[in-house]
């Protein structure tokens, strides 16, 4: 039994010790991921050396609760060049097209604004690029193609500023692509556990820093608001070339960098998404569609990524209390000493969403919910039926993004 036991603390003290290195690695040589200072604009909204012709193409579906919202806050930017919005609205059957009529007219600018619908939808395009595809293509023959193209959601409330500001963002760092992190919605207890953690994870698996380094070939991008450059999407083939790709936002930036251009990704503060999730069904639905995907729908990948977030999430709190409850002082002390790490990493973001520190201990429930998401997200691809998300399944039917309608 004393053997056992020796093997047993043995075992505990080389996870907690693999975690705790694993927290002091990215903490000091991941890219400052946890920094979520904001990125200073190189100058105001009047010192553009020009002001390029910017269209906005929002795609939408049953989007009823935001779309008006989201309308009027782009018909109200203080922008001084061209600039024009196009709803492509997607087989609403919510009277989503109606409702973007009526923020334009409430706030008088129905002429600089467009309600079309999509195309039919046809392999291998994802509904939201075949809806910005078919806004893009409107544009181009009404209007020609405009310097700049805004592709944003339809859940997105942008302050007055947020156009002129990625405008100047783009040209004083001259990127082809500018996009924002828009603030996500933290009030339910659903979202006050989940989405400062969404954030998180997403910088660390994503590096902003790196993201935006020229010489790394990390790319990303928030697809809830980015900017490009028309000549930057010609030289890359438009978006016939990531047409099925599920995580389109990532799959742009990688394409642009790729290519040659720069990119900029960055938190906002004041550009804030309205979506709202007040039950854990829907976060988990948003996850499972993508979450296989981003594993490369690989199921070696998820087993990998599985056991990673097991070592570096759940493993701390629990050995520590093991070790408490085991009277072992080095396990107990590692364990709790990667959990600290953790944690305090974890704050800078919990302040950005006006949350206290003490709820940094629960990134450990927070990241087992995710990784349970994540399994589910290959399960169902396993069982041929995929994710859901908006009425449509994506799923092994579905390789190359594909959808079929549910």
């Amino acid at each position: 039994m004393a053997m056992r036991d020796r093997t047993i603390d043995t075992l505990a003290l080389s996870l907690a010790g693999a975690s705790l290195a694993a927290w002091a690695i990215l903490a000091t040589a991941r890219g400052r991921f946890w920094d979520v200072g904001s990125a200073p604009h190189a100058a105001g909204p009047d010192e553009a050396a020009h002001r390029p012709a910017i269209e906005a193409i929002v795609p939408a579906r049953n989007e009823a609760a935001t779309i008006g919202t989201t309308v009027a806050s782009l018909l109200e930017q203080r922008y001084g060049g061209h600039f024009h919005v196009t709803v492509v609205d997607d087989q609403s059957s919510d009277g989503t097209a109606a409702l973007a009529r009526h923020a334009a007219a409430g706030s008088n600018a129905e002429a600089s604004l467009d309600v079309i619908a999509a195309r039919p939808l046809q392999r291998p395009w994802t509904g939201k690029l075949n809806a910005l595809a078919t806004g893009m293509a409107h544009v181009a023959a009404r209007r020609g193609r405009p310097d700049y193209w805004l592709f944003t959601d339809a859940d997105i409330t942008h302050h007055p500023g947020n156009v002129a500001e990625l405008a100047i963002r783009m040209q004083g760092a001259d990127c082809d692509l500018v996009s924002l992190m828009v603030r996500l919605h933290c009030e339910s207890r659903w979202e006050r556990l989940l989405v400062p953690a969404f954030v998180f994870f997403f910088r660390k698996l994503y590096p902003f820093a790196w993201s935006n380094d020229p010489r790394r070939r990390t790319a990303a991008a928030a697809g809830g608001c980015i900017l490009i450059r028309d000549r930057a999407l010609e030289r890359i083939g438009g978006l016939d070339a990531i047409a099925g790709e599920l995580i389109d936002d990532c799959a742009l930036a990688a394409a642009v960098k790729a290519s040659g251009g720069r990119i900029d990704l960055s938190l906002s503060a004041r550009t804030i998404s309205t979506r709202t999730y007040d039950a854990l069904a829907p976060l988990w639905a948003m996850v499972k569609r993508t979450a296989f995907t981003q594993l490369q729908r690989s199921y070696s990948f998820t087993g990998l990524a599985v056991a990673i977030m097991l070592l570096l999430y759940l493993a701390p709190p629990v050995l520590a209390v093991a070790g408490i409850l085991r009277r072992n002082a080095p396990l107990a002390a590692t364990a709790a000493s990667a959990w600290a790490i953790m944690a305090a990493l974890y704050v800078p973001t919990l302040r950005l969403y006006g949350r206290p520190a003490r709820e940094s201990l629960a990134l450990p429930l927070a990241a087992l919910l995710y990784t349970l998401m994540t399994v589910d997200s290959a399960l169902a691809e396993s069982r041929g039926t995929g994710g859901r998300w908006k009425g449509r399944t994506y799923g092994a039917g579905a390789a190359e993004g594909a959808p079929t309608t549910a």
